[in-house]
């Protein structure tokens, strides 16, 4: 099910009906009111939204999402009429896993949803993984941090999962956007910049000297477990 938050009704009406199309089951919300409440008594398999709706915004009912802890890993696409560079790093920093500009072809959405789910689709190998104050558990999908669990989207956990099980490889972005995000067609480079620095908030006891997740300047970046 996908949970699509869109207050224009001719776009409602339009997303749903192309989605719906390429098999996807669609709930439509006008506002943000009931939707974290519905969606945790009915997980969505992605939430699809609006930046500007009544009620509040979009960014910030990402930000509800992904404080929340048993809706962190649920992707989300931002659908907006806000086009700049640095629209695109706030929904990021904030947990998207993509942005789709309007006008959009409902070809290119229908395409980018499927490439945002088929991210999730691979399932990690059960294995718990220490690595100085951290645990990834990836039966669990959770990550614990100096003994508490901290939420983290399905995106930024499968990238510590990869860069932790390769400890002293450097990779660059082009490799772990190949890895992780598998699909690469509508991100870029500059996505895999954004979780970094969000993972490094998260595990990190000084995010701006990292301990761990660490920057190879004209490279890429590598995990170090702390001895």
């Amino acid at each position: 099910m996908i949970y699509l938050v869109e207050d224009d009704l001719d776009i409602a009406r339009l997303v749903r009906h192309h989605l719906e199309g390429a098999g996807f089951n669609v709930r439509s919300f006008s506002s943000v009111a009931g939707v974290i409440s519905e969606a945790e008594k009915n997980t969505p398999t992605l939430f699809l939204l609006d930046i500007m709706i009544p009620g509040g915004d979009g960014l910030e009912l990402c930000r509800r999402v992904r404080q929340s802890q048993s809706l962190a890993v649920v992707p989300v696409i931002f659908l907006t009429a806000r086009t700049s560079e640095a629209d695109r790093v706030v929904g990021l920093e904030l947990g998207a896993d993509d942005y789709i500009s309007k006008p959009f072809s409902p070809r290119e959405l229908v395409a980018r949803v499927k490439a945002v789910l088929r991210r999730f689709e691979r399932p990690l190998v059960p294995s718990l993984l220490k690595a100085g104050d951290i645990e990834v558990d990836t039966g669990a999908m959770t990550l614990t941090v100096r003994g508490k669990k901290v939420p983290t989207t399905a995106t930024e956990f499968r990238l510590l999962d990869y860069l932790a099980r390769h400890p002293g490889r450097v990779f660059t972005r082009d490799q772990l956007l190949d890895a992780v995000w598998r699909d690469t067609q509508f991100v870029t480079p500059r996505s895999v910049d954004v979780y970094v620095r969000r993972i490094r908030e998260k595990i990190e006891r000084e995010p701006d000297t990292p301990r761990m997740l660490k920057t190879v300047r004209g490279a890429g970046y590598r995990f170090e477990a702390p001895r």
